[in-house]
């Protein structure tokens, strides 16, 4: 009956779209539209069925999709063809992402253009530029305070410049990943500008009110994102004299989904930049789209309709196209931003790893992997056509929101572990060379957050002051020992810009007025390329660290089991400091890696005899990254401090 309404609905659109569309030639788009329309009618009209201008709405959406296939250059039509037949492309163990901010890395787009090189000297074939937008340059958030969102940020460059990188990169095989930040706004983008002068339809974009009657009721169950720098969820606006929710900061007015056109204009702006070229699209703050009196205004149901909806519209218009959740949150709800089908991802095909993430950096500070394996043990099982991105360092902040029960479980209380974990990064620990800063701390909570380069959080920073030569060798294999676990875990591993060559804290931003209470601004540096040159000096740093890096990325491609396919097996093994998981070949049982981990500041073993692995690997073992077999004492496999094996059957 509800399929028999849609479909009506669909030739009654059909029968009504402008001449314009109905003269191009849209035989695929035709064909998708007709596989996808039942799930868009049915969500779009949860969403917004309730509304008297529903039907109106519903055709500006399909218009609005077929406008975008219109747009779209005829060879990334032949992109979303050999994408659809190849339909688990991005789940490959050859993807290799590097996140960087365009400025810090290259100065502007002909900068990064000229260093496309440096990419495929490493491995990394996947770039995930940080907002390129236009933003106010006093008031960016970083670039996610979008002011236009159609235009780049003029100190980057231009749109015909973009266009130039991009097809420098698709000719050198190089994936783009562009972010479109569809929860908020800058209170400067014509839509608020539009509101602030009284524009009722502009204001109806936005969540605005004229007393604080229904923002003191959210304020009851909304948690405070930014404490320090935004207290409070919403802010008074003069010149409108209305309270707008801004939950991130007073400049970010947050977008009202509850209004169709809203919805309508964002996927718009999708399948602009889908068009543009761009292969996978990050959705920021994707979390927050819904907002609920009564509720934290985060993970709502409806939010996960939303991205649905977005999905099964960009499937119809561009579906080369893969998205990125950028939900930091509880593993039990991150998982759900796959969607909730059982096998295709019906939200975001890819999403953070933050838990892995935390742990990691808990496995680092306690020398030990208890943690890591509980919370491990606990990670839901993704879909099997979805994949993680894990990373150890990103832009934003280091938050500790493990599980309480998982840390009980390991013998610690939560409140004095937390606090263990941001005195050892910031250095206030005895113990702690870390060189990290405090971010986002709540008097009222005592949740601090931790920001700082790789490097110096790992200790490298003291060292190489210190002119510790011991040191700087354990920092240096602690950077290798994590970046080997993102590498193997299963998922596309996204090195951060400047880690590859040991980049330390840039306290430069303390100068800068619009930066200096932000303490992330640490780990946002400006590549200093002359020192990036010393990556081809033996015995230098820089060298050290790019070379094996360089070398686990060629090894990690070669290597099938890495790709993801749900194809990793946790085994608890009794030596609390070492993380132990196998991968494996779905089809070929005998192909299987046994990655070992080293968080000890003091060599380990590990009983073979006991692994409980179904087909283990056959002996003698090889460690696929360094070629050999490893040290083997009455079938005792033997790991030095800080090391990590890859280890096949030979």
């Amino acid at each position: 009956m509800y399929e028999q309404i849609a479909h009506s609905l669909l030739n009654d659109i059909l029968n009504r779209i402008k001449p314009e569309i109905r003269d191009q030639d849209l035989r695929h788009f035709y064909t998708r539209l007709g596989a996808n329309f039942y799930a868009i009618h049915s969500l779009f009209k949860n969403l917004y069925g309730d509304r008297e201008d529903f039907d109106q709405q519903a055709q500006d959406l399909v218009e609005t999709m077929a406008r975008g296939y219109i747009n779209r250059a005829p060879e990334l039509r032949r992109l979303d063809l050999d994408r659809e037949k190849d339909f688990n492309w991005f789940l490959s163990q050859e993807w290799v992402g590097m996140a960087l901010y365009c400025d810090g890395f290259a100065g502007d787009l002909n900068g990064l253009q000229n260093k496309l090189s440096y990419f495929q000297e490493l491995g990394v074939n996947l770039v995930h530029i940080m907002p390129l937008m236009r933003c106010p340059q006093d008031k960016s958030d970083g670039g996610y305070a979008v002011s236009d969102f159609r235009d780049i940020n003029p100190a980057m460059g231009t749109m015909d410049d973009l266009g130039d990188l991009i097809a420098e990169m698709k000719q050198r095989d190089l994936l783009l990943v562009l972010d479109v930040v569809v929860n908020h706004t800058s209170d400067q983008h014509e839509w608020a500008q539009h509101a602030q002068a009284g524009e009722k339809t502009y204001q109806e974009y936005y969540y605005t009110f004229k007393n604080r009657d229904i923002p003191d009721m959210f304020e009851q169950s909304m948690p405070e994102v930014f404490p320090e720098t935004a207290p409070g969820n919403f802010t008074w606006n003069n010149q409108m004299e209305r309270w707008v929710m801004t939950v991130f900061n007073d400049y970010q007015w947050y977008l009202n989904y509850s209004n169709p056109a809203v919805f309508i204009e964002m996927l718009d702006i999708i399948l602009y930049w889908a068009n543009q070229g761009a292969d996978i699209l990050r959705l920021d703050a994707v979390a927050f789209l819904w907002k609920k009196i009564g509720s934290t205004c985060q993970n709502e149901r409806e939010a996960h309709l939303i991205l649905q909806l977005l999905k099964d519209c960009c499937q119809v218009t561009a579906p080369g196209v893969v998205f990125i959740a950028e939900a930091i949150v509880a593993p039990v709800e991150v998982i759900k931003y796959f969607g909730e089908d059982a096998v295709i991802a019906k939200e975001c095909e890819i999403a953070y790893n933050a838990t892995f993430m935390a742990l990691l950096w808990d496995a680092v500070a306690t020398k030990n992997a208890r943690l890591l394996n509980q919370g491990i043990k606990n990670l839901p099982v993704k879909l099997d056509r979805a994949t993680w991105l894990n990373y150890i360092r990103c832009h934003d902040d280091i938050g500790f929101g493990f599980d309480d029960r998982d840390i009980l479980l390991c013998g610690y209380e939560p409140v004095s572990h937390r606090k263990f974990l941001v005195d050892y990064y910031t250095g206030q620990y005895e113990d702690s060379h870390a060189k990290g800063r405090p971010f986002g701390q709540n008097l009222k909570t005592g949740d601090t957050r931790i920001s700082g380069a790789l490097a110096s959080l790992v200790g490298l920073e003291h060292a190489l002051a210190e002119n510790d030569e011991q040191a700087i060798h354990d920092s240096i294999k602690i950077i290798l020992l994590l970046h080997s676990m993102i590498m193997a875990f299963g998922g596309i591993p996204l090195f951060y810009y400047g880690d590859a060559i040991g980049t330390l804290n840039d306290d430069s931003y303390l100068n800068d007025p619009n930066k200096m209470w932000d303490s992330r601004w640490v780990h946002r540096p400006a590549i200093d390329w002359q020192k990036a040159e010393r990556r081809n000096l033996p015995d230098t740093v820089e060298f050290k660290i790019f070379s094996a890096l360089k070398r686990m990325i060629s090894v990690r491609k070669e290597v099938a089991v890495f790709a993801d396919h749900n194809n990793r097996e946790l085994i608890e093994v009794d030596n609390p400091h070492l993380f132990v998981f196998s991968r494996y070949h779905l089809r070929r049982p005998g192909e299987r890696v046994l990655v070992v981990g080293n968080f000890s500041n003091k060599p380990q073993h590990l009983n073979l005899d006991n692994l409980d692995v179904k087909d283990a690997c056959n002996r003698p073992m090889v460690d696929l990254y360094r070629g050999e077999s490893p040290e083997i004492f009455k079938n005792s496999l033997v790991i030095p401090p800080f090391s990590f094996y890859w280890l096949s059957g030979g």
